[in-house]
């Protein structure tokens, strides 16, 4: 399915991941990028400053999100790791998109309706804090994707909406010169997408603020494990595993040997939840150990990070440049 075919995936820096940031979407990514020769990977940090506007924290969250996909074992020498406004051209395809853009499409943009509704509810004025970054976000990101002749796009399902603006931009333009200037991208849903549930049981976010950090000493997230909910049934109660929700966080990491391990001793009466607490630090500390010592080094290494992004960069513009040239050619009859 994969082979010969170009993927494409943005990450915003907005602050370190948790559990399920890493197996939601950072390892697939990183495992996706391993399937095809063409892997564009990029840290979205015209996106990022929609929001953030504090460089010191633009700075850092970026170094962060850097260095976490480095740390997992994204490869440079084999994915095209760049940082979004390293490539000049991205701002210049927008702009062109622009022309090109129903401004239905916006009003219809999921990022920019839940501000609104946000406001709403505030009974602020519809548009309240809201910039034209955020509203015309689909549009970059249709530039970031159009770009580099981007086949499929990894994504969840709240951003397929992104994805068909992307392609409805492309086919409106392809219809309008008679010829395909742009291909056509599709967006790619992963079967048994991960949702990992965070420590109060609602899905894990960093909103919530229950999630499981990934990179904090092995106490930091000891204490973070410790404090998922349980009962007060004793250890040698039979309990349904489904209903405990130390063992749907498990279930996301463990093997399938360990997840049955887990579940038979639950069932069985076996386990008590200090047991099950235990089991589930040992198997996230054996994901991110030796990832955090890369992801030291890494931050305290920067620039040979930067290193990284500048060479992926100069291996995406060239790319990106030739589709600029195809857009002007045909909106300009040159």
């Amino acid at each position: 399915m994969f082979e010969g075919k170009t993927i494409l995936t943005g990450v915003k820096p907005t602050g370190t991941p948790h559990l399920g940031n890493y197996l939601g979407a950072i390892k697939p990514a990183i495992e996706l990028g391993r399937l095809t020769d063409r892997h564009y990977m990029f840290v979205a940090d015209y996106h990022a400053i929609n929001a953030e506007k504090d460089p010191a924290v633009l700075r850092q969250t970026l170094r962060e999100i850097a260095c976490i996909y480095l740390a997992f074992g994204l490869d440079p020498e084999h994915s095209v790791f760049y940082r979004q406004s390293d490539i000049a051209e991205i701002p210049e395809i927008t702009t062109i998109l622009y022309a090109y853009t129903p401004k239905g499409f916006m009003n219809k943009a999921h990022a920019y309706k839940a501000a609104v509704d946000k406001n709403r509810v505030a009974q602020k004025p519809d548009d309240d804090g809201i910039n034209m970054g955020l509203y015309t976000y689909p549009t970059l990101m249709a530039a970031d994707i159009l770009a580099y002749d981007t086949d499929l796009v990894p994504v969840g399902k709240d951003q397929v909406q992104h994805v068909e603006i992307a392609r409805d931009i492309a086919g409106a333009i392809n219809a309008h010169y008679g010829r395909e200037i742009l291909r056509l991208p599709q967006a790619y849903l992963r079967e048994n997408a991960t949702v990992v549930p965070g420590i109060d049981g609602r899905k894990m976010s960093k909103s919530y603020g229950n999630g499981i950090p990934l990179l904090e000493d092995d106490a930091i997230i000891k204490k973070a494990i410790f404090s998922i909910k349980t009962d007060s049934r004793p250890m040698e109660e039979p309990k349904n595993p489904d209903s405990v929700l130390v063992y749907e966080i498990y279930k996301s990491i463990a093997t399938p040997e360990q997840t049955q391990e887990m579940a038979a001793g639950l069932s069985a009466g076996k386990l008590g939840y200090g047991h099950v607490k235990n089991m589930l630090l040992d198997a996230v500390l054996a994901e991110v150990r030796e990832a955090r010592e890369k992801y030291n080094y890494y931050m305290a290494h920067f620039a040979e990070v930067e290193g990284m992004l500048e060479d992926g960069a100069a291996k995406a513009r060239p790319v990106a440049q030739a589709t600029l040239k195809r857009l002007k050619d045909a909106v300009f009859g040159r």
